[in-house]
């Protein structure tokens, strides 16, 4: 699995550089808005991400890290965290 969240990440850099360089200097008529199109689809859909795995965050190392990955790489990010561990309860 760790290999399929690698290449998601590495195409995900490769959709991002797709969208800073027509950003720069734009495609042929009808690309340039679909790239643009998608480009804004995806930064809306990874703040969202990130703004709904805010409290699950909160305990990590470097959550702020965590919360720029996760507007840059997206889902690909979450699934490498590891889920949270709960407490073990003592019964007396």
């Amino acid at each position: 699995m760790k290999v399929l969240w690698g290449l998601g990440k590495l195409l995900t850099l490769l959709f991002w550089s797709v969208v800073l360089v027509n950003l720069l200097t734009p495609f042929v008529y009808p690309l340039y808005l679909l790239v643009n199109l998608a480009g804004g689809l995806l930064v809306v859909l990874h703040l969202l991400e990130a703004l709904l795995s805010f409290r699950t965050l909160r305990g990590r190392a470097h959550p702020w890290l965590d919360r720029l990955k996760i507007v840059i790489f997206g889902v690909f990010h979450l699934q490498t965290i590891p889920a949270p561990t709960a407490p073990k309860a003592s019964h007396a």
